[in-house]
């Protein structure tokens, strides 16, 4: 069985001993694809030194955090233009599988969105330039991020709708849109209702993600998440669909493969 994790931040751990240890009990949870996203200048190197340390099983992408997208603040390295000129030059530099975490951001923010659009905009074009697919953040945005996305739709437009948590008619718009969904550790919650909106979906639409150190699956809810634990996500999501974990793995690892060709 080959578990994929499409969206986690191991590289957040910066204790060595701490995180070979978190990826060696993913390597034996079976959790043999991990892909990495970056959030702002300051994480590349830190996404890169995973890939090169377990470069059969880490796979990066680039793209700015919409909650990296602010303004010009006494010349911090956080203006926005001087961190999407950095990541567009690493571009160039790394070989990457997406464009990403990229999207719009409004439960922490929303006075930053006319340069979070922006900034979305132009992370798009430079996937479409490379041929490359998007991994999106949204959070308190989807009628903002969907417009983007419906108004940018063209045949080079791919990607996962990162932490999908809305509605079977937001599923329904995302998938129309050629997009997968990204299933985490809120499938596992008692009152999310997403267990529901993923049991009317058909598995050839989704991936799954733990967005580790963040959104941990029960029965760790409340501790920090690692990618170990997407074999209680991935559990969860085929005891919906009443097939085997294997068979939840073939087909979401399948799916991964299709996006990020790899």
């Amino acid at each position: 069985m080959i578990l994929t994790d499409t969206h986690t931040h191991q590289y957040y751990e910066q204790d060595p001993e701490k995180l070979t240890a978190q990826m060696q009990r993913a390597l034996d949870a079976g959790v043999e694809r991990l892909f990495l996203p970056n959030v702002n200048v300051r994480s590349v190197p830190m996404v890169m030194g995973l890939v090169e340390a377990y470069p059969q099983n880490c796979f990066p992408m680039l793209g700015l955090h919409p909650c990296d997208v602010k303004p010009a603040a006494d010349g911090d390295v956080g203006f926005y233009r001087d961190e999407l000129a950095v990541l567009k030059d690493a571009l160039g530099k790394h070989k990457i599988y997406a464009i990403g975490e990229i999207g719009i951001d409004l439960y922490w923010d929303k006075t930053t969105l006319a340069i979070q659009q922006e900034a979305f905009r132009e992370q798009i074009g430079w996937a479409k330039h490379l041929d490359l697919p998007i991994v999106i953040h949204c959070r308190d945005a989807f009628d903002e991020v969907y417009e983007i996305l419906r108004t940018e739709k063209d045949e080079k437009l791919r990607g996962i709708f990162h932490c999908f948590a809305g509605t079977k008619e937001q599923a329904d718009k995302i998938i129309d849109l050629g997009f997968y969904l990204g299933i985490g550790g809120v499938v596992t919650y008692k009152n999310s209702g997403l267990d529901k909106v993923v049991q009317a979906l058909d598995l050839s639409n989704m991936v799954l993600e733990t967005d580790s150190p963040y959104l941990t699956p029960v029965p760790y809810r409340g501790k920090p998440n690692e990618s170990s634990y997407l074999v209680h996500i991935a559990q969860k999501v085929a005891d919906l669909h009443q097939i085997t974990i294997e068979e939840l793995a073939r087909i979401t690892t399948e799916n991964s493969k299709n996006i990020f060709s790899i």
